[in-house]
């Protein structure tokens, strides 16, 4: 890719929606494979170029799952934190919540401490390395059932790691009602961690309401397709509930057919907040300095507004972002 203007590189930037066993890179990915003797479907998993192959949703769900194999040890995560943190820190990023599931690490053989000290380990040397702040948010996935996502809430919380700050729910919302996974949004709520949700991505308003019902929830993941529904948009921008927008991953993934098609202009008029992230970065040719170069360049956002998309961000965090007082610098460039 080619460099960041330098206008856009100057900004400081956070970030508040990304994978983290979606951070993960082609390259890195078969360095861990060929560490840990895993054999990687070469013919299906990468394209000619070395890029990931995919071409539909379903497809790149496969693709993300036979990578993600690959991430076996503390060892391996802590690699896949650093090296993200590390990339966007050279973007001028600042601060990361990196979405990560307690059950990927119990499905590879890794225990939950095991699986959360290699994350941790990653964000230390990030931050002692390159100055970026990282953080963690505990993840369930809709479609492994109710039982399974009350079993990660209570395992979230049971850690009471420092850095995990906040509880996130993916997958199916087309078909797996919010309402199912109350208990789960309330068990980590009443720990007091944050809580943000998947919604109005692959379905529409009606997901996003139903999303704000759970306890705890101030963000939504995505949420663009709130736009389908003024009412909703006036809700969201009298109630400031924070829309962390990932507009490569919406366009390449069909949410909309095009950037001009994309709803952020058009949020951020109607007095809704929102952030910016990059998802699944290397699967969608993307990263957090593209995002908000794409945002100034193709969805009408200046830099002042760039500066206040990370303020956003930094204001919504779930974690104190008074902690980037060591980069008094960058935040004073806000």
């Amino acid at each position: 890719m080619s460099p960041l203007t330098p206008d856009v590189a100057a900004i400081p930037k956070a970030e508040l929606h990304v994978h983290l066993e979606g951070t993960a890179t082609p390259d890195l990915i078969r360095r861990l494979a060929a560490r840990n003797g895993v054999q990687l479907p070469t013919e299906r998993l990468f394209n000619p170029d070395g890029s990931f192959a995919w071409n539909d949703f379903l497809h790149f769900l496969e693709s993300y799952d036979l990578a993600a194999a690959a991430i076996r040890t503390g060892a391996d995560y802590r690699d896949v934190t650093y090296e993200y943190l590390a990339a966007c820190a050279a973007e001028g990023a600042v601060y990361v919540e990196l979405i990560a599931s307690l059950d990927h690490g119990k499905n590879v053989g890794l225990s939950d401490e095991e699986h959360l000290a290699g994350i941790a380990q990653g964000i230390d040397d990030a931050q002692r390395d390159h100055g970026i702040t990282g953080r963690i948010i505990s993840s369930i996935v809709r479609n492994f059932g109710v039982a399974d996502c009350e079993d990660v809430a209570r395992r979230t919380v049971a850690l009471g790691h420092p850095y995990v700050v906040g509880f996130n729910m993916a997958g199916d919302e087309a078909n797996f009602p919010a309402s199912d996974y109350a208990r789960a949004f309330a068990i980590v709520h009443e720990a007091g961690l944050g809580c943000s949700v998947h919604a109005g991505e692959h379905a529409g308003p009606e997901s996003i309401r139903a999303a704000l019902e759970l306890p705890g929830v101030v963000r939504i993941s995505h949420g663009v397709r709130a736009v389908e529904d003024p009412d909703l948009v006036a809700e969201l921008a009298e109630r400031q509930i924070v829309l962390e927008v990932c507009p490569t991953s919406n366009v390449v993934l069909g949410v909309f057919p095009t950037y001009e098609a994309h709803p952020l202009g058009a949020l951020r008029a109607a007095g809704v907040p929102v952030t910016l992230g990059s998802d699944d970065p290397p699967y969608f040719g993307t990263t957090i300095g593209r995002e908000y170069e794409l945002a100034h360049d193709r969805l009408g956002c200046s830099l002042a507004d760039l500066r206040e998309i990370t303020e956003t961000a930094l204001n919504a965090a779930f974690s104190d972002t008074e902690g980037l007082v060591n980069q008094p610098d960058r935040r004073a460039d806000l």
